[in-house]
């Protein structure tokens, strides 16, 4: 190689070298423009925020969050920073997106997060700030445009600085469910944030009407205002704002509206309207007629008419979310709605639809991810169309008449399915195939199974894949034997939820000390043939149900360590022995407890009453004795309190009359004793009390009526069908046994206008008073079996709704109040056993009681008794079983019938027989009478 061949080669390694340096200068230069450096004022602050808060993955509740902070580094530059938006010029931070980011902390008002003053976006969403109020040095943004604090455990007051930030185009507060305000924050809000365009409010307890200004926000697209106690009336400008693209407002069941009467001009790209559980009044056609644009419609519970689907419903094509469920349609499924092809979300569910699913509506709708067209009165067989909804990842057809076989099989092939219920239909799955075998098989991937009343006759195989189930419901099938060990590796740990109620199983095969599902939360093991009580010392477990069962022995104080329980059911089983004493361990989240029709004794414990949540008690038919807890007195949400059937040694709780939601209170077939003492204190006086039974202790002195009763929960009945009934993972009503007509009765749901009061088979002495006339609502009085004196008071004739009145075996006297034949209701009634006398009330209701209603009082007289009135009262013949011939009425009646027939021949005389019957007894007489007369002038 040459000298000048070495010069060119260094030459040309130094011209090559200088044009990389060059692009090196130049792309630095060029990303040292387009990053721009950070305020160090601002990196100190945005590392102070980091450190005021921990990770904690469960805090954020979101698929997808990451701790976005864990990147953040002193080295540099923030801008650069994950969820860090930086103004490209003057390099403040402008933007700060810490959505889903598992921040999990207490937020300060001094959080160093205020001084970023400069912020226009601020998205703290998703996270957990542990009941943080929302600091009113949010004031501190005056720049800020966009604001989400959504599904972050604030709590408190909505500060009223946030009406400062008038720049805000965004708001959204939603979720956060321990927030509230007042109708004032909507004023100030449309007063003061005028260029707002969405507004989300949802879930913060406002509990007031909807300002008419709110109409003033003419920019507003979004406006969401969900569950937040609304009531009122919406107003019908909202309709006018031209913008208004989504009006969402359900679940606000006392809030309701109409749509304007003129349409014209009102919303014309309106896309989401969302109604459901709300009062309005809605005409389903009118409103499709009016808004086709409509992407989103839920109507869910909503005052629509009976009737049909409209068929205009087929209209709306660009529909991608319909919710009818909660309603009174009836008839088939229109076969319009499989014009909706760009439908993903459908539901029908609590409706009356009948026929068979709509296979040709089916076929069209193959973006359905949703569909539920449960607890209707679809028949026939499952439609092979369903099976071909690839993309379908729920399905719910339970409580229908679906009948026929189903392979499982078939649900192959909805890889996406990940919800599926079958119950409660007349269906047989077959679960068992060589496809569901089969190593190569591949199963979706479910977190919800609901096969309860499927015929199912063995433990489905398929189960053994399932590693992502959260609930599993195989209640009501032919299951027997012991759930097989295999069970106990399913979705070990996922699985919150199992019911195998209603079977034939008899245990856990090989059963560990405990089961092995550590986030287990509902077990309900019910009406099976268990032999041995499973204790889970779970401290996520809320509910456990293994009532009705072959449980004996004693409760193991395992229960003790049970700390979140809300729900326990060992009722109809063989228990014995005492019930464990848990001290302060016990789960002070309890409420609802039923421990009846087992052999327990000894003494309640107190422990099991220090919460304050517990709203139902059932330990009747037990043989606990000694005191009540006076522990039951923090229980100030108690609903029900049943003690039938025990030993208990205590004179009448007063304490209890504290409680305000207590309405129902058996304390019947036990040993309570003494005076029922009365308390000036108002707050001792029984508020709610609806249903008082002391019968069969041993009571003593005058039962006082007004102390007890003197609230609404006798006076005013408000409900006619509704029932008690409890919510607690799983849904239910209240059940209880009472003496109803002279009948024991067991009574699976209690309605709320059931108003009773029994304190029969006692002691009590005195006079009734007239203020029990002020109970209207009582439906059945039991008042038999005492000491009781005086008079029988003319008010109770005021108890329009009254159908059982027992007063027997008590020592009454004067006669029965005529104005007792008002009571129309009244089908029960008994005063046998007193000193009666006089007359029997003449309404038509009491001339069909039975005799025995009235004996063993000797100055009793009426129609059917062996005692007859005078004439002035009305009364004429006895029964024709009578032997009491006093009156000479032993062949009275015969003879009314012979000069019926003979004065008028036979149609008179059935016609006669039919007012006897009939017990017109009065109208008889006159027309006999005139019957004579009219037959002596034929024979003259």
């Amino acid at each position: 190689m040459g000298l000048s061949s070495l010069c060119l080669i260094i030459v040309s390694i130094y011209i090559l070298s200088t044009i990389v340096l060059f692009h090196l200068v130049v792309a630095n230069s060029l990303q040292s423009y387009n990053t721009p450096t950070c305020h160090d004022n601002e990196i100190y602050a945005l590392l102070q925020f980091k450190q005021s808060f921990v990770i904690d993955m469960s805090a954020s509740d979101y698929e997808g969050a990451y701790p976005k902070i864990s990147s953040w580094k002193s080295n540099s530059s923030c801008c650069s920073w994950d969820g860090v938006e930086c103004d490209e010029k003057t390099g403040h931070v402008i933007g700060l997106d810490l959505s889903s980011s598992c921040l999990y902390g207490s937020f300060s008002s001094n959080n160093t997060l205020f001084s970023l003053v400069h912020l226009q976006r601020l998205n703290l969403a998703y996270n957990d700030f542990i009941g943080s109020e929302v600091p009113t040095s949010i004031r501190n943004f005056p720049r800020l445009r966009y604001l989400n604090l959504s599904y972050s455990a604030f709590s408190g007051h909505v500060p009223s600085e946030v009406r400062q930030l008038s720049k805000l185009s965004s708001l959204d507060l939603s979720r956060n469910y321990a927030m509230f305000s007042n109708e004032e924050l909507l004023r100030s809000l449309a007063q003061n944030l005028t260029g707002l365009q969405t507004l989300d409010l949802s879930s913060i307890n406002i509990s007031s009407t909807v300002p008419d200004t709110l109409t003033n926000l003419s920019l507003l697209t979004s406006l969401i205002l969900d569950d937040c106690g609304l009531s009122g009336k919406l107003p019908k400008r909202i309709f006018k704002l031209q913008n208004l693209k989504v009006l969402s407002v359900s679940y606000n069941p006392a809030f309701t509206g109409y749509f304007p009467d003129d349409y014209s001009g009102s919303s014309p790209d309106l896309m989401s309207l969302k109604l459901s559980s709300t009062n309005f009044f809605i005409n389903l056609p009118s409103l499709i007629e009016r808004f086709p644009s409509l992407k989103e419609l839920g109507v869910r519970s909503c005052n629509i008419s009976e009737g049909p689907v409209p068929l205009s419903l087929g209209n709306l094509r660009d529909l991608i979310y319909l919710d009818l469920s909660y309603n009174k349609f009836n008839g088939q499924v229109p076969l319009s709605l499989g014009n909706l092809r760009d439908l993903i979300y459908l539901d029908l569910s609590f409706n009356k639809f009948n026929g068979q699913i709509p296979t040709a509506t089916l076929v069209n709708l193959t973006q359905l991810t949703y569909l539920s067209l449960s607890n209707n009165y679809f028949h026939g067989s499952v439609p092979q169309s369903l099976f071909n909804l690839m993309n379908l990842q729920n399905l719910y057809l339970g409580y229908n008449n679906l009948s026929g076989t189903v392979e499982f099989q078939k649900f192959l092939n909805l890889q996406k399915l990940t919800e599926l219920d079958l119950s409660n239909n007349n269906l047989e799955l077959l679960a068992e195939s060589r496809f569901l075998n089969n190593a190569t098989t591949v199963l979706p991937k479910f977190e919800s199974l609901g096969l309860g009343g499927c015929n199912i006759r063995e433990f489905p195989d398929f189960l053994r894949s399932q590693e992502a189930l959260l609930q599993l419901d195989l209640s009501g099938n032919k299951l027997q034997g012991q759930v097989p060990k295999w069970m106990r590796n399913i979705s070990t740990q996922a699985l919150q939820y199992i019911n195998i109620s209603h079977n034939f199983l008899s245990g856990f095969e090989k059963t560990a000390a405990a089961l092995p599902w550590p986030n287990l939360e509902f077990l309900d093991l019910s009406f099976n043939m268990f032999r041995e009580l499973l204790l889970l010392p779970l401290t996520s477990f809320r509910y456990y149900n293994i009532a009705n069962n072959n449980l004996t022995g004693q409760v193991s104080p395992m229960i003790c360590n049970m700390t979140s329980l809300e729900y326990l059911d060992l009722s109809n089983n063989k228990l014995i022995g005492d019930l464990p004493q848990c001290g302060r361990n016990f789960s002070v989240y309890l409420e609802y407890l039923k421990l009846g029709n087992n052999s327990f004794h000894g003494n309640l414990p107190q422990s099991y009453f220090n919460g304050s949540n517990l709203r139902m008690m059932d330990i009747s038919h037990n043989s606990f004795q000694g005191q009540l807890p006076r522990s039951l007195a923090n229980c100030a949400s108690l609903e029900s309190l049943v003690l039938s059937h025990n030993n208990f040694g205590d004179t009448f709780p007063v304490w209890l009359g504290a409680l305000p939601e207590l309405k129902i209170l058996k304390m019947d077939h036990n040993v309570f004793y003494g005076v029922i003492l009365k308390h000036d204190k108002k707050n001792l006086q029984f508020p709610m009390l609806r249903i008082l039974d002391l019968s069969y202790n041993d009571f003593s002195g005058q039962f006082p009526f007004e102390y007890i009763f003197s609230g609404n929960g006798t006076i005013s009945v408000t409900h006619d069908l509704e029932y008690y009934h409890f919510y607690s993972m799983s849904s239910g009503y209240y059940s209880i046994t009472i003496i109803c007509k002279g009948v024991e009765r067991y009574y699976s749901r209690v309605r709320e206008d059931l108003i009773l009061i029994d304190i029969s088979s006692n002691n009590f002495e005195g006079n009734i008073p007239e203020y029990i006339g002020k109970l209207q609502g009582i439906w059945s009085l039991n008042l038999s079996n005492n000491i009781l004196t005086g008079r029988i008071p003319s008010s109770l004739s005021n108890l329009s709704r009254l159908e059982s009145l027992d007063l027997s075996h008590n020592k009454l006297s004067s006669e029965i109040p005529q104005q007792l034949a008002q009571l129309d209701s009244l089908s029960k009634f008994n005063v046998s056993h007193n000193n009666l006398t006089g007359p029997v009330p003449r309404g038509i209701h009491f001339t069909t009681f039975d005799s025995t209603s009235y004996l063993g009082n000797q100055g009793l007289c009426g129609d059917f008794l062996p005692k007859k009135c005078g004439n002035s009262v009305g009364s004429q013949f006895p029964p024709s079983t009578s032997e009491d011939n006093d009156s000479g009425s032993g062949i009275e009646l015969d003879w009314k019938f012979v000069v019926a027939g003979s004065g008028s021949g036979l149609l008179v005389g059935v016609v006669v027989a039919d007012f006897v019957i009939t017990k017109w007894n009065v109208w008889f007489i006159e027309i006999v009478a005139v019957l004579i007369v009219f037959s002596k002038r034929i024979r003259n």
